[in-house]
């Protein structure tokens, strides 16, 4: 059975420790950091990230190891597929959502890795490591509203994750409502808070964290905030 847990903002901050203690319990292996979504703005942002993860991790007592998943022919690296092989866990954090799709997609280290959550890899994304998995994730590299929306994976077909929920309108006025008019109303439009996750086994899910996690199905809106469950089929 698969367990992802999907974060709206916040990577390697104390707020998920005990997240990733409940995704690590009984995982034998490393935990790969994957800066990924945010290597096209350059060696020293990737970096940094995977430093801040190294850090967490190391902080929890866990062994953890970085990722070096920087453009697509990566992807068919046999390294870094085989990377996969021995992990407990994947954390890919923040960057641009729709470049994370595109380096990954159909390439034998996505492939690996959906193998491996069947074996019983976790699966954590922040922000852009969430969003990509939705059939329509967003480019967030354009100033361009219009052509903000791009195609995801599809991982998780018929949902559409929007992170940053409850800070995008402070970015951009009317964002919110704008992806709220966007995504069709047959699909499911999950709105992540920052410092908030769903944790789950694909089906049933709880929200941890420190805001709330938003969820408009059939044009109706359900609101829960830490410690709530709901049911969700993502797969």
């Amino acid at each position: 059975m698969s367990t992802w847990a999907f974060l709206g903002a916040g990577e390697f901050e104390p707020w998920h420790d005990e997240i990733d203690e409940r995704l690590l319990d009984g995982r034998p292996g490393p935990v790969l950091v994957s800066p990924a979504a945010a290597a096209h703005e350059g060696d020293a942002v990737f970096d940094t990230w995977a430093a801040k993860g190294v850090a967490h991790y190391e902080r929890l007592g866990v062994e953890v190891r970085v990722l070096p998943l920087r453009h697509r022919a990566d992807a068919a690296d046999d390294a870094v597929v085989a990377a996969l092989d021995d992990a407990a866990m994947i954390f890919f954090s923040g960057g641009n959502p729709w470049r994370l799709a595109e380096m990954v997609r159909d390439t034998p280290f996505w492939a690996r890795l959906r193998d491996r959550m069947d074996e019983g890899l976790a699966y954590a994304g922040c922000s852009a490591g969430v969003a990509c998995l939705s059939p329509t994730t967003f480019d967030s590299d354009t100033e361009d509203m219009d052509a903000i929306f791009k195609p995801g994976l599809g991982t998780v077909p018929g949902v559409v994750f929007a992170p940053h929920w409850d800070t995008v309108d402070s970015w951009v006025p009317g964002a919110t409502a704008y992806i709220e008019r966007s995504v069709p109303t047959d699909q499911v439009l999950v709105g992540l808070d920052e410092r908030t996750a769903m944790v789950g086994d694909g089906a049933e899910w709880q929200v941890d964290g420190l805001a709330g996690v938003h969820l408009r199905r059939d044009g109706d809106w359900e609101h829960l905030v830490a410690g709530s469950t709901f049911a969700l089929e993502i797969a």
